[in-house]
């Protein structure tokens, strides 16, 4: 039997958001100061009177842009270094040791950007599907290469990536509403699963 395991990233597998993680390991003191101007648009973000992926990306831009890639890769090194395996939930751990890696794949599909999450997949052996940090000539534009990749975003992904091979059974892991509309694409769905 051919499954397809999809897994949210961010509190899904994780204790934490680890996007504010990330950038305040990255920079502590210019995320303080960036973190402070921002603080307005978070209220308006909460108060829903702001666009997420605006903010989200106003955010990282002023955190990372300019920086080149290989700066940021080794920062990402790094933070993996210091957070694995404490920032992942036990419980998902154990599932990920115990899946059947010979009629599986395992996708990560995570709104949060690739340049830290890629060396999670990694040492998943996951497949990883995020938002995408757009790089000109090595050096990180501020921008994202494609879209915010949550809600109906990461379905579209998915459906690239697979194409036309068929699974038997299509799994979803998740823990908000942005993995609402992976879960109606899958044939089974499991909301804080781990947690």
């Amino acid at each position: 039997m051919k499954k397809l395991y999809l897994f949210d990233f961010d509190g899904t597998l994780t204790h934490k958001d680890t996007m504010f993680m990330f950038l305040k390991f990255y920079d502590p003191a210019r995320f303080s100061a960036q973190f402070l101007k921002h603080v307005p648009l978070f209220i308006l973000l909460k108060l829903k009177l702001a666009n997420a992926e605006a903010v989200k990306k106003s955010f990282i831009s002023s955190m990372l842009k300019g920086e080149s890639r290989y700066y940021i890769d080794k920062k990402a090194k790094q933070f993996f270094e210091e957070h694995y395996p404490s920032l992942f939930r036990e419980n998902a751990l154990d599932f990920i040791s115990n899946i059947d890696r010979k009629y599986t794949e395992s996708y990560i599909v995570s709104a949060s950007l690739d340049i830290w999450v890629k060396p999670f997949a990694e040492k998943f052996n996951m497949t990883l599907l995020a938002t995408k940090a757009e790089f000109s000539n090595g050096v990180f534009t501020g921008k994202f290469d494609g879209k915010n990749c949550n809600k109906e975003e990461k379905v579209n992904r998915i459906k690239v990536e697979i194409g036309d091979r068929k699974f038997d059974k299509i799994i979803a892991f998740g823990d908000t509403s942005g993995d609402k509309a992976m879960f109606e694409f899958a044939n089974e769905s499991h909301y804080r699963f781990f947690h």
